[in-house]
């Protein structure tokens, strides 16, 4: 570099960061408070600071200079002065060397000292405090970038919605130990590049490759001085920098561009899990690493009030304030910036509703999902949230706004408990297969809006799930504390590892069940890496801290006879997906047309081919279920698939629903290696088993065809207008005999004479009166035949929520406190009867109900479920975000209607009685009245 000027130009206050423009770099950074803020530079190692120039000027609150002549590779850092004033929410201390919000790429590490830390460490006043010592030498610092690549024609794969199969996987985990790559290149973004890899994905016909955290993180000063990792990655240090230990160098960012360049050519699309909900510097008690030193005050929200402490919705002691404008455009340049110069394809955002808070709570129309939802480069790519938080009223599955797919951890657990064996799941197993339509269905939402899984970073792998029933989390050095202690897994027989052969097949017949199950609902699939190929991490099920062979994918046991047995049965699946189109409905069918004479979009069964009753749906042993779909095609044909699952441990004989077909058996998860075969008359299914048929109907064959147009023919009502069952969160009128049309009276979709109205009646119900509520309420209702219950106890339910914020952490250097999640009562209980032999019956009855869902979703997490016992706060637990647990659409009005999760306070019981007092038969909202079968 050329001489150092004594000062810097004026230069310009956007964009922020620093950017060489060929002849200079130009540096800005925002802080609405501080008084000065200096440029640091530093040699060519990084160690020595050879030059400090304040920054010139500053405009609408950011501060810039121009050093002329300057290239990339130039390392630098901050320094910021302003007031030191906990008490007011300012912590400026100018001994502290600060990392740019927007450095690209960085240079050396975090050392941890106690110098990093704003305040004297263990001194009298904690916080209040103030240290002196020069943190540089501990300090990663920002390297000066130039972002050009030769991308040449790429482009993105751009896959429907409907037809991708997402993969979550981590970096390094992914290829630690695939001996086929260079050592020096595993665990890094090269080795994704690695052709026998990509194979390998499109062998299992992933569409989607979903990353654990790339963007640079922390390795916790607690889990540095207990000799262990933070593996996963949730601890963000720079929002726009790759992470640097899965470059090979520190400068080669391009390897992850090239990674991306040849997933791209395959076909497969690249999504990241970000993380902007907080970041690494923890609480008041964090070290100041940036935005802390930069305006502790703007980039983060303060309690009100005692500004000295800040908010901690996240669990991790800290919580990025969305609703300022610059912290939220840091947040949209960063998103901007991968999509941009990375060509990655979407994002799953940890903590998603802390995005959407507001000053009042959770608020879909807040200014980070308009910003997204209108931005020409954000709103083309896949969105995914995690739609929870531990701040009051954090639950929010189903309630983000269009154009956001979220996780659905309501799918996770009614698939383990359905094929765990537990009583009483036949009505969630159908709400859960038809793309959970009682959250999703709304605001022309789509299917894909819900992203089913069973297994995730976040607790047990799929082969754990089916070879543990107790958390062995010892290695975290929690004493076993960590983690979530109810998983709704069970071992069938034996914990860990299983030498019987009786037992080993029941695990892989379970595990085979569950991902046929899986791939053949209405949704967005999910796999976790390694579940195809028995990863196992011995029963550790919050492994965010192993970065070792407990979390690493396992390629020699993936290896083995049994593995690629359930490889290939897994990529039978995804096939059987793409083909399929019933399996990937591309909108929610509630059985309000017909496709074809006689057959409804959707219908629902019991194993001797009979529609089924509300008696039939509430039956608590009943452990069997049939679903068939019907999709018409654009040639005209219709397309037909009939479910079979069996959940009991005995085989079992299901009878095919009339009218009869030409079926062929696609797959039978008891016979993995099965042909395809036509079959006739009653079909075998075996214990713990899931048989998929499917039928084809010709355009202009010798069965009629309601569609040879894209135009539907709606039961019972022809001039009802097509695809009007689909429509939900207006105003619509429909005829009642359409609804009563949809009742299970008859096989062939028509109603019960006894059930179906008169013409007066049918007149009257061609407005929402209270006299269609009551003709309506004296019809029985299929799964997906009415989301009336559902809509209209929704704005009363969806409000309450129970349990209190977090609070703050306790004081100590960390950042962090340890906490332990508060045991919630269970307002039902459901017994694993067909789970485990008698002598584990016992224990495998216990009480579970879905509140686990949310507090392990959060709790299992490393920045919260591994904290201990002295902690004295307790977890927020949203009384409803769907408060009834029933078929898909199926109005429900007796006694044993309960709330969908436990509370854990008073004013969640109160919510819950308020939700199950609120019967369909019930004033409805003004916003929801009855569609055809919707």
């Amino acid at each position: 570099m050329a001489l150092i000027p004594s000062r810097l130009a004026p230069g310009r206050p956007d964009p922020l960061g620093a950017h060489w423009d060929g002849l200079g770099v130009n540096f800005a950074v925002f802080s609405a408070h501080a008084e000065r803020i200096e440029l640091c530079l530093f040699d060519a190692a990084g160690r020595k600071e050879i030059a400090r120039l304040p920054l010139p000027e500053c405009t609408d609150e950011v501060w810039h200079g121009y050093l002329p002549e300057a290239r990339p590779g130039l390392i630098y850092g901050y320094r910021a002065h302003g007031p030191y004033e906990p008490r007011r929410g300012h912590r400026f201390n100018p001994h502290k060397l600060l990392l740019d919000p927007y450095a690209k790429q960085l240079a050396g590490e975090v050392r941890w000292s106690d110098v990093l830390f704003g305040y004297r460490v263990g001194g009298a006043r904690a916080d209040l405090s103030f240290d002196r010592r020069d943190s540089a030498p501990a300090m990663p610092k920002a390297v000066v970038v130039d972002d050009s690549f030769a991308w040449g024609d790429d482009r993105p794969p751009g896959i429907p919605w409907d037809r991708t199969v997402i993969y979550e996987a981590h970096v390094r985990g992914l290829t630690m130990q695939r001996d086929e790559i260079v050592p020096r290149e595993r665990g890094t973004f090269a080795a994704l590049a690695d052709p026998r890899l990509i194979e390998h994905l499109l062998r299992l016909g992933v569409t989607a490759i979903e990353l654990l955290p790339i963007q640079a993180f922390l390795q916790d000063r607690f889990l540095v001085t207990k000799g262990l990792k933070n593996y996963w990655g949730y601890s963000t240090l720079g929002f726009f920098a790759p992470e640097p230990r899965y470059l090979i160098e520190p400068w080669m960012r391009n390897e992850l561009k090239v990674a991306v360049r040849r997933l791209h050519a395959a076909g497969i699309e690249i999504i990241l899990d970000v993380v902007y909900n907080h970041t690494c510097e923890g609480s008041e008690m964090g070290p100041t690493l940036s935005w802390r030193g930069f305006d502790n005050a703007s980039y983060y929200r303060l309690m009100p009030g005692e500004e000295r402490y800040l908010i901690n919705d996240t669990g991790t002691g800290n919580t990025l304030n969305i609703s300022h404008p610059r912290v939220l455009q840091m947040v949209m340049d960063s998103l901007r910036y991968w999509v941009t110069e990375y060509h990655v394809d979407g994002f799953r955002f940890d903590l998603g509703s802390i995005l959407g808070r507001e000053a009042t709570g959770f608020d879909p129309g807040n200014g980070f999902f308009d910003a997204v939802r209108q931005d020409p480069v954000l709103s083309r790519v896949k969105l995914i949230s995690e739609p929870w938080d531990i701040g009051p009223g954090g639950y929010q599955l189903g309630n983000h706004p269009p154009g956001f797919a979220e996780w659905n951890d309501k799918y996770r657990d009614a698939i383990r408990r359905f094929w765990k064996g537990d009583a009483g799941m036949r009505a969630e197993l159908a709400a859960r297969l038809t793309g959970s339509a009682e959250l999703f269905d709304r605001r022309r939402r789509r299917p894909w809006a819900s992203v089913n899984y069973i297994a995730s970073h976040d607790g047990y792998t799929l082969h754990d799930l089916t070879a543990y029933e107790q958390r062995h989390n010892e290695a975290n050095g929690e004493d076993n504390r960590d983690g979530h202690s109810d998983n709704h897994s069970c071992n069938w027989g034996v914990e860990g590892e299983a030498d019987d052969p009786a037992i080993r097949d029941i695990r892989l017949g379970v595990m085979r069940a569950m991902l046929a199950t899986l791939f053949a609902s209405a949704g967005t699939p999910m796999l976790q890496a390694g579940d195809e190929a028995l990863r196992t991490q011995q029963g550790n099920n919050n492994a965010y801290c192993q970065d070792n062979a407990i979390s690493w994918f396992d390629w020699e046991r993936a290896a083995t006879p049994e593995a690629e047995g359930l490889q290939r049965f897994v990529a039978r699946l995804a096939a059987l997906r793409r083909r399929l189109p019933p399996l990937r409905p591309s909108v929610f069918l509630h059985g309000g047309e017909e496709v074809a004479d006689g057959l409804r979009d959707i219908a629902w069964f019991d194993q001797h081919g009979q529609a089924m009753t509300p008696e039939a749906w509430g039956e608590p042993e009943a452990r069997t279920l049939a679903l068939r779909r019907a999709v018409a095609t654009p040639d005209g044909a219709v397309d037909i698939s009939l479910l079979l699952l069996n959940a009991d441990s005995a085989a079992q004989e299901f009878v095919l629903p009339e009218p009869p077909y030409e079926w062929r058996k696609e797959v039978d998860s008891a016979e993995p290696e099965a042909e395809v075969a036509a079959v006739e008359g009653p079909v075998t299914v075996a214990g713990r088993s899931v048989v998929l048929l499917a039928a084809r109907l010709e355009a202009g064959g010798d069965e009629p065809l309601a569609y040879a147009a894209p135009r539907a023919r709606s039961m019972k009502n022809p001039s009802i207008p097509p695809r009007s069952a689909h429509i939900s969160g207006r105003v619509r009128s429909a005829p009642a005999g359409v609804i009563a049309a949809a009742s299970p009276g008859t096989s062939s979709g028509r109603a019960a004479s006894s059930a179906s109205p008169s013409p007066d009646s049918s007149a009257r119900c061609a407005s929402p009166s209270s006299a269609c509520r009551e003709q309506v309420a004296k019809t029985s209702r299929p799964p997906g035949a009415s989301r009336f219950a559902a809509a209209a106890s929704r704005p009363r339910c969806s409000s309450a929520m129970a349990g209190t914020s977090l609070g703050r952490l306790s004081q100590g250097t960390s950042g962090w406190r340890r906490m332990v999640p508060v045991a919630v009562q269970g307002a039902s209980s459901s017994t694993a009867s067909n789970c485990a032999p008698p002598a584990s019956q016992a224990a495998a009855s216990a009480s579970t109900t879905s509140a686990g869902s949310f507090s392990r979703a959060r709790f299992s997490r490393s920045r919260a479920a591994r904290f201990g016992s002295r902690s004295t706060a307790t977890t927020a637990a949203p009384a409803a975000a769907s408060c009834a647990v029933f078929p898909p659409g199926a109005a429900q009005r007796s006694s044993t209607f309960s709330p969908g999760r436990t509370e854990s306070s008073q004013a969640g019981r109160a919510a819950a009685a308020s939700c199950t007092h609120q019967s369909p038969s019930a004033k409805p909202a003004s916003s929801v009245t009855l569609v055809p079968g919707g």
